[in-house]
């Protein structure tokens, strides 16, 4: 059984998550470049990940084996391939750069498909379907009601995060941090040094649940932005692409990637697309 809060104690909230960084192909435009047949030859899928961010990339406090919803993911799309599979962990910006260098194969960390990206790289199917939460405080729910309450409010969160993006396009004053862990995110937004914290719904939940101590709660009703995670990997890399979708469609078919989700994420299936109204589609 996983140990979900020193798990989250552990990991950062916020480490490794999406960013609106855009990064250029590397590579002429004369030149196909196709890794397939070379990842074949040498029989090993490599991946990048972070290896902090609980529950999809993070390492057991029993064993200290890297594990989490999205590399047990890339693990079984690598045996359903006939490949080894070997990771690398990494902070996001280097993901993306070790994609465009050929260092990796692809990366898994909760990475959010947006258009930006899809202009630079290719995705799979997604996998994960979720949204955009608050954390606040518990009495007051920190004077938030609408989105446009977060004017003047403060945001913790990563620098060039797309939720902190969201908070400062709401008039919020960013509060960054660099790799801290959870409680460090929740105890300021109690004790009110910052207002809020916006982030993915699935990780808030789990990370609000994790730490009670903590008079900090999910806004019961400001959900936002409903977004979608999937493999990341090089924009020539199609085969690759073909070859990752026809697993990912298997896993979603036969259950695989829902009884990971529940393993993960205390029972929640986020492979199912949510039913909810938005206060924010996009």
């Amino acid at each position: 059984m996983l140990h979900f809060s020193n798990m989250i104690r552990k990991a950062s909230l916020l480490g490794a998550l999406s960013t609106t960084l855009i990064l250029t192909a590397c590579g002429s435009n004369d030149e196909e470049v196709s890794q397939w047949d070379e990842i074949q030859e040498e029989g090993t899928l490599t991946v990048a990940t972070s290896g902090t961010l609980f529950p999809t990339s993070f390492h057991s406090d029993e064993t200290e084996e890297l594990t989490g919803f999205e590399v047990e993911i890339a693990r079984e799309i690598a045996a359903r391939l006939d490949l080894d599979i070997e990771f690398t962990e990494m902070g996001f910006d280097g993901m993306l750069t070790s994609i465009n260098n050929d260092q990796v194969d692809f990366a898994v960390n909760d990475i959010d498909m947006s258009e930006s990206r899809e202009e630079d790289f290719l995705f799979s199917d997604p996998y994960k379907f979720s949204y955009g939460s608050m954390i606040v405080r518990e009495d007051d729910y920190s004077g938030i009601e609408t989105m446009e309450d977060l004017e003047g409010k403060r945001a913790g969160g990563a620098a060039t995060t797309i939720y902190t993006q969201i908070a400062e396009g709401y008039g919020a004053e960013a509060v960054t941090y660099d790799n801290v862990t959870n409680d460090t995110y929740l105890l300021d937004v109690e004790n009110g040094r910052t207002d809020v914290i916006l982030n993915d719904y699935y990780l808030q939940t789990m990370a609000d649940e994790a730490l009670p101590e903590i008079a900090v709660t999910v806004h019961p009703e400001l959900f936002y932005r409903p977004n979608n995670q999937a493999i990341i990997m090089k924009k020539e890399n199609t085969e690759l692409q073909e070859n990752i979708n026809s697993v990912i469609q298997e896993m979603l078919e036969d259950g695989t990637i829902t009884e990971l989700s529940e393993q993960f994420f205390a029972g929640q299936d986020v492979s199912q697309e949510p039913d909810i109204d938005f206060a924010v589609e996009e």
